[in-house]
């Protein structure tokens, strides 16, 4: 799986499945995206490489306080992914649409519909919540098992700091 920027300045291959892929209709992704919605899919940041051009990231205000930082293509400033707070670096929310075949990316859940535009109508029998949800139950058991690795990995990987008597 391979995608990138409008300009192609930006490119990068993706080594494995998403986590899970998000259609957020919250009001700040409407106005981010000047569309109905942002279509995401989260991966563990390890399985996305950059095969070219190095994104420009920028800290963008959100609904929660904490922000995100978009990684955008320095020439032709889309956006190719993000980090949120909750994910840390460790995940990055790829946006589908800048993925080389982004049919293959369904949304396996639409988020934040309290505010969906009402013209947008969801197809029959989709998955979606009126917030956000609790990734224990909504993500599949193979996805949590992967993030419980990476987070193990990132664990072991941290030093700890010899000024803290707790580490």
């Amino acid at each position: 799986m391979e995608g990138g920027c409008t300009c192609r300045h930006v490119r990068y291959r993706i080594g494995g499945p998403p986590l899970i892929v998000h259609a957020c209709h919250c009001r700040w992704c409407q106005r981010e995206t000047g569309s109905a919605h942002a279509l995401n899919a989260l991966f563990v940041a390890d399985d996305v490489v950059l095969t070219s051009g190095q994104p420009e990231v920028v800290n963008t205000p959100s609904a929660s306080g904490r922000g995100q930082l978009i990684a955008r293509c320095p020439a032709c400033h889309v956006a190719v992914w993000s980090h949120y707070p909750q994910g840390g670096p460790a995940v990055r929310f790829v946006r589908v649409g800048t993925m080389d075949d982004p049919a293959a990316f369904p949304p396996d859940i639409h988020i934040y519909t309290s505010t969906k535009l009402p013209w947008v109508v969801l197809p029959e029998g989709a998955r979606a919540v009126p917030e956000f949800y609790d990734a224990r139950t909504v993500w599949p058991e193979e996805a949590r098992a992967r993030v419980a690795a990476m987070r193990q990995r990132l664990k072991a990987q941290a030093v700890p700091d010899p000024s803290d008597p707790g580490s």
